[in-house]
Parts: structure tokens; sequence; C-alpha cells
């Protein structure tokens, strides 16, 4: 089962690392567990060898993701009814202004989940049918891989997510250098509000889900991430003089 801890706990500071140069760090008691290599893995991609269309490629494996961990914070939020950090996080995630405005994705004050946003910027550069379909089908069996996997697991992922493990993915993709395209444009405002939502030591997210405590329950959903980004983008897998 999992418990959750006191108040007093809940207000402990996080040690994400906050320099813009450096990427973030996931909790030092975390370093102990697999998933965090999953992490590092991913890190360690090809991100700045892509070119422009495999940029997007990305942008369209990260929307899936998306959606999972809108998904996995309901389960949360279903499972902890009572959790104000957690209702406050979904409130931040979910149906909210927070990446509003952006030209050709939200109106000013438009409330949106933030898979909508990252389903609304893939419009702005659209791809062949023939991709778009292999994508959705690759998507679709990447999340119900994920649904399948046990609502307790699902919940301390977002901890993971939240507490420093997304803000180094993040971090890692803003090193792919092609950015002067409208779907682009607004994935990297996504990531850098991302980092900027995650990192506050007191106030970011990750000090509102990381009472939640990752282990390795959570390893399957870090390494079905890696697998979704590499099966859109082999060439992330490549080095820069291959």
């Amino acid at each position: 089962m999992l418990v959750l801890p006191s108040t007093s706990e809940l207000s402990q500071p996080c040690d994400l690392v906050m320099n813009e140069s450096r990427p973030a760090k996931i909790d030092r008691a975390a370093e102990t567990f697999a998933f965090s290599h999953v992490i590092a893995d991913i890190c360690s991609l090809n991100w700045a060898g892509l070119v422009h269309e495999e940029c997007i490629d990305a942008a369209w494996a990260y929307y899936f993701f998306s959606i999972q961990f809108r998904e996995n914070l309901q389960v949360a939020c279903a499972l902890f009814p009572e959790d104000a950090n957690l209702s406050r996080l979904k409130r931040e995630e979910c149906d909210t202004d927070n990446l509003s405005p952006w030209d050709g994705v939200a109106e000013e004050g438009e409330r949106l989940n933030h898979d909508e946003f990252m389903r609304r910027l893939l419009q702005l550069s659209p791809v062949s049918e023939d991709k778009r379909f292999l994508f959705e089908s690759n998507g679709d069996r990447y999340l119900d891989e994920v649904r399948s996997i046990d609502a307790e697991s699902r919940a301390r992922s977002i901890a993971s997510y939240e507490d420093g493990g997304l803000e180094q993915v993040f971090r890692a993709m803003l090193l792919m250098h092609t950015w002067a395209n409208p779907s682009l444009s607004a994935f990297r405002h996504f990531l850098s509000e991302h980092i900027r939502f995650d990192s506050s030591p007191d106030q970011g997210h990750g000090a509102l889900s990381r009472h939640l405590r990752p282990d390795d329950r959570i390893l399957p959903l870090w390494t079905a991430f890696q697998r979704l980004l590499v099966s859109f983008v082999p060439a992330l897998e490549t080095t820069t003089g291959e």
C-alpha cells in the first residue's frame, strides 16, 4: 500500500540543481534505483544530432507520454482524493492556462490540458498520413502498456517525473538545434515552462509530488518511455559521428 508521510515531511526542500547550464538531479535517495539509470540513458541519447524532421518526431513521441502523464496524475488523485498537494498539481497540469497564450495553439487565458497543448502544436506541422498512422499505432500500444500497470506504480511515477526526472529529460531535449518551426517553437515553450514549473524547491511540482516516494516499481514506465522515444526517432540511438 502506498503510504503518505506527514505534512511536516512534505515541506522538506528537494535536491534539484537550479543552474540552467547544468542538468537537474533526481533526489539522491532515488539514485540507488534502476529507473534513475534509465533517466540518464534517455538524457544521453543523441538529442543534439537530430535534424528538423526528427525533432518533430520527438515531439510526437512526447505527446503520447504527456497523455499517460495526465492519466497517471488522475490515478494518483483518485487514490488520494484528500491530498491537497496532488490536487494543486492537477490544477497546474490539467485545465490550466499556464501555457497560454501561444500563437496557433492557445488563446490568451485559454485553459487546457498540457497534452492538448501538445496535440495542437503538432497540428502546426502536419506529417504524412502514413507516418501519422504509424505514430498513432505505436503511441496507442505504448498507452495500452502503461494502462496495464498497477495503479500504485502509476501514482508513484508522478514523483519521479516531477521531482527531477523530467527536468533532466527536458534539458536534454533542449539540446536539439532545430527550433525554427511553429511546432518546435511551441514545443520549446512547453519544455522551458515545465522546467520552471518543476524546479522551485518549495513551490514547484517536484515539491508537490515527492511524498509519493518512487521506487523500482515504476521502472517499467521509464523503460516504456525510452522505447517510445527510440521507436519514433531511431536516430536518437546513433552518435553524432555516425
